[in-house]
């Protein structure tokens, strides 16, 4: 009994650590100071057909990130992208004063075009795999 309940509780905290698991990708790198994306967050919107991906900023040489929300050194913020037309919306953001809120209408805005060199660079590496991610 003590040997199934020993492996129960085995399982039980692997699969809580499987299913929180954070797969940072780096996509680019500007004075010291690096943007990620999480590969185990992405996923297809069925609703929208968007890529919805969590990114977070890093700062490599301080220790210090990327992080989920709700991490003491979590800074970043969940955006929509549309692969075909190269533009994005913002669904949230968070740091470790801000907790992470998706509002739930974030379908119907607006979508704004995907400028700067770290959004582009997000868009490319995000939609080189587009096809992998699960859809939702």
């Amino acid at each position: 009994m003590r040997r199934a309940l020993a492996l129960a509780s085995l399982i039980a905290l692997a699969t809580a650590s499987t299913a929180s698991a954070e797969t940072w990708k780096k996509y680019t790198e500007t004075n010291g100071i690096a943007w990620s994306y999480d590969a185990d967050y992405a996923y297809k919107d069925k609703a929208s057909g968007r890529v919805v991906v969590m990114q977070a900023i890093s700062k490599p040489a301080a220790n210090l990130g990327p992080s989920a929300p709700g991490k003491p050194d979590g800074v970043g913020n969940v955006v929509a992208l549309d692969c075909q037309n190269k533009n994005m919306i913002v669904l949230g953001d968070y740091k470790p004063s801000k907790p992470l809120a998706i509002a739930a209408g974030w379908r119907s805005e607006t979508p704004k075009k995907v400028t700067g060199s770290d959004n582009e660079a997000l868009l490319g590496a995000v939609c080189a795999g587009a096809s992998a991610y699960p859809e939702k």
